[in-house]
């Protein structure tokens, strides 16, 4: 009397995992929302073109957030241009270290509120949804321009996938919008790119 069979046990256990399960569902209709409207993004609209108030306020935000605050924005003009930045990026490091770091950061927050498993379930979703809207968004706007570089193109491509992927890590940790990786897709969804920091310039195209 009084103590608890394996049966109990094991509905106590379903129980429990009912309720985890329970509070992922929340989170998970989030990401899903979050996904669906990412693919209607104008990705890669609006390359080249000057930037305007707004964007320059996004860019400086996502800065100052990575604690680059000297670091300037500067607009690329053509995709000479654009591919000249994309393989500087190995000179300057401290962007990539910056974003690694918030990045890991992120990851280990998102598994204190949803399980592994949800989340990776949650992001290869959001992956193959999107995976087919940038590749074809980047490839139109390479093809107005008569450009054939496939290696700059998947770049532009994964660089705003890996964008989604941290900015999912932060819609799930709660992360306020002017977290760097929201700034970020914020750049993305104008249209641009915002291919890296060389020296003391992020280059946006």
């Amino acid at each position: 009397m009084g103590r608890f069979t394996d049966d109990d046990h094991d509905f106590e256990m379903e129980g429990a995992d009912l309720l985890a399960l329970e509070g992922e569902i929340p989170i998970l209709a989030g990401l899903r929302s979050f996904s669906e409207e990412a693919v209607h993004l104008p990705w890669f609209s609006q390359l080249s073109r000057p930037i305007d108030k707004e964007t320059r306020a996004l860019a400086r935000s996502y800065l100052d957030g990575l604690g680059l605050p000297q670091v300037e924005v500067a607009r690329l003009r053509d995709w000479e241009e654009a591919s000249d930045a994309a393989l500087s990026l190995d000179i300057d490091t401290a962007q990539w270290e910056a974003e690694e770091s918030l990045r890991a950061h992120l990851a280990a927050e998102a598994l204190m509120v949803i399980s592994e498993e949800a989340l990776s379930i949650a992001l290869t979703h959001m992956a193959s949804l999107l995976g087919e809207r940038l590749g074809n968004a980047i490839r139109d706007a390479a093809a107005f321009w008569e450009v054939e570089d496939e290696g700059l193109m998947d770049a532009a491509a994964g660089d705003a996938m890996r964008t989604v992927h941290s900015a999912a890590l932060a819609l799930v940790t709660g992360a306020e919008y002017d977290h760097p990786f929201r700034r970020k897709l914020a750049l993305f969804a104008r249209g641009r790119w915002p291919i890296g920091v060389a020296g003391m310039t992020l280059n946006l195209f």
